[in-house]
């Protein structure tokens, strides 16, 4: 029969296994609370400790990469370029209308647009410089 240790670093090993497979570090994390359990056994310690050692870390782990993954999101605004790779770019705006929407020709296709806040209602060439929705928020090239 298989050691606890044993048994604990083949847990952790089909965690990884599975964790090259889904792309996300959780199960990473699962995995080297199972390498905890293992130490746990190579210490001596009966299997209700060791199963504790294991789900402490793991689930501690886990705890502190969703709390970071969380905080990171709210530091970037939606309208972050770095999430929107729209921004940025340029579109051609033939009129607006009273509301200070258009529709413009961008990447093939028709688009809604709007008017950002603060910016001159006149037709020109204008920069993406937000998203609400589907909707594109423009400023004219020479507001920036």
């Amino acid at each position: 029969m298989l050691s606890h240790a044993t048994l604990w670093w083949i847990a952790a090993a089909v965690l990884v296994a599975a964790e090259l497979g889904s792309g996300t570090f959780y199960l990473l994390m699962l995995a080297v609370g199972a390498a905890a359990g293992a130490l746990a056994a190579h210490l001596g310690l009966p299997p209700p400790l060791q199963l504790i050692a294991a789900a402490l870390v793991g689930a501690g782990l886990v705890g502190v990469l969703y709390l970071r993954r969380a905080q990171r999101a709210r530091r970037q605004p939606a309208g972050d370029a770095r999430l929107h790779m729209d921004i940025g770019e340029s579109v051609e705006v033939e009129a607006w209308d009273a509301h200070g929407r258009a529709r413009v020709r961008y990447r093939g296709s028709d688009w809604p647009a709007q008017r950002a806040p603060g910016a001159p209602a006149r037709s020109g060439p204008h920069r993406i410089v937000g998203l609400d929705g589907n909707t594109l928020l423009l400023r004219p090239h020479d507001a920036d």
